[in-house]
């Protein structure tokens, strides 16, 4: 059933002898379901076509501030082509100005440049399909997102001025808000399409993304005219090769007046040669997330890639031995890794390991079954004997939340192998076992000055165990708050830690040795081997 009637010819009429095609016709009218939009277009033209046949008032084209007729009528003689005429239907002025019709190939539209003609097609849905088959991304469902260019604004715009001024003459109202939306309709058509060619449902919220850029050069001097009445509105930007974006065209036609923007842009726009071209087809898979703890066994090793003014270090690290293996299985651009915590490179991260987090940047494989994971476990642990990692998952992105929260808020356990300079008993040191919630101050040691802030930081000793080696050597235990600089705390870095170790015994200590031996964080959930 063909959604127009009656009430809208006389707008329908006026669109499609400036040019407008049936999609965009039927957008000014405010037809708001679906079906009408997805016939076939040669079929949408034959049926406007129709439809109008029965107009028997000829129609006068009005523009919005016309001049003269003298001058109207030569303008128009003059460049016919110039007017945008739609489908098999192509204009000729006669003496009255009236316009009257003659058979011709198929045009662009004035309005939509040929999104809504072409590029609604199966035949092109078809070309974004193969694109997306041929990349090698697995997916269950996707998001289809389009770029249009901002001219299509300015343009829309234009026509509905000229249909808000014809309604006007019949004391009715045409909001902009009551168009269809260009986006809306595209969506309309191609999601079926989508869906039946790649046989997944479209989903908003999937991770699976393919997007369509268009541009059409021919008209893209449209909006500059925006950018003398309202300058302000476009402010360059550093990730933009173009002031003229389309927020910051929206939201310079929300300011121009109406009479302003009709002296400076054609009402109804003049008819593109060409349809738009499409800049890009791309498709992205948002981000996947694996967690699992890790021990670290060497004292050689750093958590991170150690490189200094872009010398690296130390040929390894503990991200790089867990993460390279993730992003050849993932088949991922690239990767970020995290933890809770993080250990220097002569400790040794023992116990049930750290907890730590990797986001795969666009993997293209994403679905594994656990024994995969397990299988992908045991390949990493066999890579190296420096590092074993446990409780391997993939887990959300909010998930990681619970690890972050443990860097501050819970609590570490520490083995630390100390020297003193003085010659000590067993009885010199079980004072300490009694010490409970010993609070310390700490500046930001100066090993670490360079990448902390400077500040002064209370942290709480829980408990100390101490261990008798020989009268220069004690292994002690400690329960500490997260964030404590075990080290510091120790040797007292130049009077930086208050109360040390040192300062405690009234004599030098300095740290030989330390293991962290337990993260108290219950993230990620433990799994059985």
């Amino acid at each position: 059933m063909f959604p127009l009637t009656e009430e809208n010819k006389h707008v329908a009429q006026l669109l499609f002898n400036t040019g407008t095609c049936p999609r965009c016709i039927f957008r000014f009218c405010g037809v708001d379901f679906h079906t009408p939009y997805r016939l076939p277009y040669k079929e949408l033209l034959h049926d406007l076509q129709k439809f109008l046949e029965t107009e028997k008032d000829e129609l006068i084209l009005e523009v919005l501030n016309p001049p003269p007729k003298k001058i109207r009528l030569q303008e128009l003689e003059d460049g016919i082509d110039n007017l945008s005429q739609n489908g098999e239907g192509r204009n000729s002025v006669i003496d009255n100005g009236s316009v009257a019709s003659k058979n011709s190939n198929l045009n662009v539209c004035n309005v939509c440049l040929g999104i809504l003609q072409e590029f609604c097609e199966k035949e092109f849905i078809k070309k974004v399909c193969q694109k997306v088959e041929t990349s090698g991304f697995e997916f269950t469902n996707l998001v289809f997102s389009v770029s249009f260019p901002p001219q299509i604004s300015v343009r829309e715009h234009a026509a509905w001025l000229l249909v808000k001024q014809e309604m006007g003459k019949q004391s009715l109202l045409l909001g902009r808000n009551d168009v269809v939306q260009l986006k809306e309709a595209y969506k309309w058509i191609t999601h079926p399409l989508f869906s039946e060619e790649l046989g997944v449902p479209i989903d908003g919220k999937s991770l699976f993304e393919v997007s369509v850029v268009f541009a059409h050069p021919e008209t893209v001097e449209d909006c500059h005219f925006l950018g003398t009445v309202c300058p302000d509105c476009f402010k360059p930007a550093k990730n933009k090769q173009s002031v003229f974006t389309r927020m910051a065209v929206m939201k310079a036609l929300n300011k121009i007046k109406e009479e302003d923007f009709c002296k400076q842009f054609p009402c109804p726009p003049n008819s593109p040669k060409a349809v738009c071209t499409v800049l890009e087809i791309e498709c992205a898979h948002g981000a996947v997330f694996v967690a699992g703890r890790y021990n670290k066994y060497s004292r050689n090793l750093p958590q991170t890639p150690w490189i200094i003014d872009g010398e690296r270090k130390m040929e390894s690290s503990v991200e790089e031995l867990i993460s390279d293996h993730l992003l050849t299985v993932f088949k991922a651009e690239s990767f970020n890794f995290s933890s809770s915590g993080r250990e220097d490179v002569d400790v040794r991260t023992l116990g049930n390991g750290r907890p730590f987090a990797v986001e795969l940047v666009n993997p293209h494989r994403i679905h594994f079954t656990s024994q995969e994971i397990k299988e992908l476990q045991q390949k990493i642990n066999k890579s190296s004997d420096k590092i074993q990692v446990r409780d391997l998952q993939l887990v959300t992105r909010e998930a990681i939340g619970h690890m972050k929260e443990g860097e501050e808020e819970k609590t570490k356990t520490y083995s630390a192998l100390i020297w003193t300079n003085k010659a000590i008993q067993k009885e010199d040191i079980t004072f300490l076992n009694d010490l409970k919630d010993l609070k310390i101050d700490q500046k930001t040691p100066l090993r670490v000055l360079h990448r902390r802030p400077l500040a002064v930081r209370t942290r709480v000793i829980h408990s100390m165990d101490a261990h008798y080696v020989d009268e220069h050597h004690f292994r002690l235990y400690l329960k500490t708050q997260a964030g404590t600089y075990i080290k510091e705390f120790v040797h007292g870095d130049f009077g930086r830690t208050s109360p040390n170790i040192g300062s405690l015994m009234n004599m030098t200590a300095d740290i030989l040795e330390l293991d962290v031996e337990s993260v108290d964080v219950d993230w990620p959930p433990a799994l059985d081997d």
